[in-house]
């Protein structure tokens, strides 16, 4: 298995936008993100959530972050422009973005699959990771070394039953970050996929609702891969979907 351990200063200097900040993997990746030097930009649709996590870095002494609210649901092409805009204008430069926020949607089978929850669930997992590369894409072309990180899904890798939606979704994403990644071959941003795997999150909960959460890793403990492919020890790293658990420190 990889072994990596980050630097202390691995993001100094560097500006980081995270989706679904507030809590289970998006919080504990903003807070090594931080804590190896980062300036944070906590996105999310719940405000006291984000000022939780906003909290937790100031008190632990890392660079100041800033809050977003956004509803991934509802937020279009206009609302991502205007995010791009102010990152510019306010922190003066954007070096990655880990695309965390995600819907489960409902499981079931597909010929049974609400078409609302459908629409909702590929509007978080899909239009809004698209949209909002879209939008910050010529802000991380600036950056000397940017890193944009992709979530997927061992049911995005192979299809099973009752993961409607969320799978497809995820599917997608993976078929996505190639076609970025190969069209992105000469600029200064990296395009990557991260497979969490089970983890220790109240998606996994809901998903799995009889299974014992304190079987699974927590979000802590899969961070080494997001803090080696967020920062410039990956850089020639390029269209890769890897596994979070091979990472894992114990």
């Amino acid at each position: 298995m990889p072994s990596y351990t980050a630097p202390a200063d691995l993001l100094s200097g560097r500006v980081v936008l995270v989706t679904g900040a507030g809590d289970g993997i998006g919080r504990a990746a903003s807070l090594a993100y931080a804590r190896a030097g980062a300036q944070v930009i906590l996105l999310g649709r719940r405000t006291g959530k984000l000022e939780g996590v906003y909290d937790e870095i100031e008190n632990a002494g890392g660079p100041t972050p800033a809050i977003y609210p956004l509803d991934l649901e509802g937020a279009n092409a206009d609302h991502y422009a205007e995010l791009a805009r102010r990152v510019e204008q306010e922190m003066g430069r954007l070096d990655g973005i880990l695309h965390n926020a995600a819907e489960l949607g409902v499981l079931c089978p597909l010929e049974l699959y609400p078409p609302h929850i459908w629409a909702q669930a590929m509007m978080v997992n899909l239009n809004a990771p698209f949209l909002l590369t879209q939008a910050c894409l010529p802000l991380l072309k600036k950056s000397p070394d940017a890193a944009l990180i992709f979530t997927g899904d061992d049911v995005g890798r192979h299809g099973k039953a009752y993961w409607g939606a969320y799978g497809i979704g995820k599917a997608a994403i993976e078929n996505m970050a190639q076609i970025l990644a190969d069209e992105l071959e000469n600029t200064p941003v990296r395009v990557n996929v991260i497979n969490p795997g089970p983890t220790r999150t109240s998606m996994r909960v809901k998903a799995y609702p009889g299974l014992n959460p304190l079987e699974v890793p927590t979000a802590d403990q899969i961070m080494p891969l997001y803090l080696y492919l967020m920062g410039p020890d990956s850089r020639e790293l390029r269209g890769q979907s890897l596994n979070a658990r091979d990472w894992m420190r114990p």
